[in-house]
Parts: C-alpha cells; structure tokens; sequence
C-alpha cells in the first residue's frame, strides 16, 4: 500500500510540473513576468501586491494578479481595489494553488496587455513549496509577529525560494522579534536568497522590493 501512494504522489508532482512548465512558456510567449508569492496568512502577501502595484506603473508595467485562497474573496476584492486586472482562485479544501488553477485563471487575462503577474498562494507555509506554478521566482513574504523562528520552522520553503521579504520591521521590537536571527537562518538554508527588510502598511522597502523581483 505504502507503494502505491509514493507512486500517486510521485505521478501527482509530475502532472503537475509538466503544467507548471506549459503555464511557464505561456508567460513567455505573450511577455509577461509572473511572480509566486508565498507566506503564512497574515504576513503580508496581499499588503506587497497593493504596494508593489503603484510602484511598478511608476515604471511604466501593467500588473495583474490571481489570488489564491481555499475560500472567500476577501484578498481578492482588496486587489480589485488597487485597479488592476484579478483573478480569484478558490482551491476548495487544498491547503495550496496548483499549475492548473493557475492555468485556469489565465484563461479569464488578457495577458498581451499586462507585463508583470503575481500569483498570491494560500496562506500556509508548508504545502505550496512542491507545486511549482510556472512563475520564473518565488517570493516569500514572512513577519515579525511570526516569531524569529519562522524560517528555522520552515526550511523548505526557503530552499525553494529566490527572493524574503521580512514584513513589519517596524513591530519586531514590540513582539521580542530578532530580526538578526531571521537573516541568519535564511543564510543558512539559502546563501544566494536576496534579503529585503520593509513595513509594507507605510510602503517602506517597496521600491528594493520591486528591484529585486525585476532583476
């Protein structure tokens, strides 16, 4: 029996990426970036896409994004509210978004007419690390009310990311969060990870956050 579901599991994984790759070329062919944006409910996720929307039209790009979540519409509609084209996938009871609900959405976007392409997973930290979507990096946004033992609980999902984004700076002090701590195990667990420190509520690091994404 024991086999048989490493044999499922494995086939799952495979389907899936070899999804994840087509959604990948359908990027590229209409010219659009796309983003897999990761982390814990309440670290930040949908605060970057409201953050990073403006910044990026000041850079003359169309963003667009699909939100992820198992139910509801609640990071959906706030996306709405920034002006850009969305998308809300509902996952049911799956604890992650997968290369078909992301192949899906992009039937409901034009994608000719937008450059950049967030993808806001469901809010869990475990799960989404090994259904890649066909995003070219993934973003994974923590805070400091998380604990600065975030990363050290979630070694994969740091493996399996380019870019942290350490959320709510400004509040580490008041929740005994050492900022410090966090940099050091994501060294640890992924030397060449690009680092940025921000309070997305003032829109503080917005700016080194989109550098990065755009490297």
């Amino acid at each position: 029996m024991h086999h048989v579901d490493v044999h499922m599991e494995a086939e799952i994984y495979g389907a899936n990426n070899r999804l994840a790759e087509h959604n990948a070329e359908h990027f590229k062919a209409h010219g659009v970036r796309a983003f897999d944006l990761l982390g814990a409910i309440g670290s930040g996720k949908t605060s970057f896409i409201e953050q990073i929307v403006p910044e990026l039209k000041k850079r003359n790009l169309n963003t667009a994004a699909i939100a992820g979540d198992v139910y509801g519409d609640d990071d959906f509609q706030r996306i709405v509210k920034t002006g850009i084209p969305a998308f809300n996938a509902n996952t049911g009871k799956e604890c992650h978004l997968d290369a078909h609900l992301v192949h899906h959405a992009l039937d409901h976007m034009n994608l000719d007419d937008i450059d950049v392409v967030f993808i806001e997973n469901v809010g869990n930290m475990v799960c989404p690390t090994d259904f890649k979507l066909g995003a070219e990096k993934r973003i994974v946004v923590i805070s400091t009310t998380e604990g600065d033992d975030v990363v050290n609980k979630h070694p994969m999902m740091f493996r399996d990311c380019q870019i942290a984004v350490i959320n709510k700076v400004d509040l580490a002090e008041a929740v005994g969060c050492n900022v410090e701590r966090m940099i050091t195990d994501i060294k640890r667990y992924n030397p060449e990870m690009v680092i940025i420190k921000t309070n997305l509520r003032k829109g503080e690091g917005v700016a080194e956050v989109a550098d990065a994404v755009l490297a």
